[in-house]
């Protein structure tokens, strides 16, 4: 099924994501992006991440962690950033595929050993692995289905930084 570029499918604008398309195949360069984020942290172990001109979005840890519990921590973040990156893929690519979404679930989770973040021993503290499940509820074929989760797993910028090896530079000012 073919979409004209001027409809919408799942509440997705296809003319913007033309354009977008249109103007990163016209001019390269317009492909790079960057994105920043604003941390202040705000007593104990809460801090809040100012992004663009949205309100601060809070982190606290868990009262087991010594938090206050008042907000998802940084691990509970990661996994949903990462969700929501996997929902923005399906959304873009099931428009653009013509394929309709009656519901889309993506559940996550993982484990981390605490003994790293202590300072009880050394190694790696984040994430083991990270399972996620996700639900589509669709009319479309089941190789369809397949064919665009394939597409958003070979194309999610979260899943790709996730699973790479990926530069990280902090320094004290």
């Amino acid at each position: 099924m073919s979409i004209d570029s001027t409809t919408q499918l799942n509440d997705v604008d296809l003319a913007a994501v033309g354009n977008l398309v249109q103007a990163i195949q016209d001019d390269p360069a317009k492909a790079r992006t960057t994105w920043a984020a604003h941390v202040t942290w705000k007593g104990a172990f809460a801090s809040e991440a100012k992004i663009r001109s949205f309100e601060p979005t809070p982190s606290d840890e868990p009262a087991g962690l010594g938090g206050g519990d008042t907000a998802a921590n940084p691990v509970e973040q990661l996994l949903g950033a990462l969700g929501n990156c996997l929902a923005v893929g399906y959304a873009a690519n099931a428009s653009v595929a013509g394929i309709e979404l009656d519901d889309l679930r993506i559940d996550l989770k993982g484990d981390v050993d605490l003994t790293v973040f202590l300072g009880l021993a050394e190694g790696h503290a984040g994430f083991d692995t990270i399972d996620a499940t996700v639900t589509i509820a669709s009319e479309a074929p089941r190789e369809e289905l397949e064919a665009l989760h394939a597409k958003v797993l070979a194309s999610s910028p979260v899943g790709h930084t996730l699973g790479s090896a990926v530069p990280i530079n902090v320094s004290l000012a």
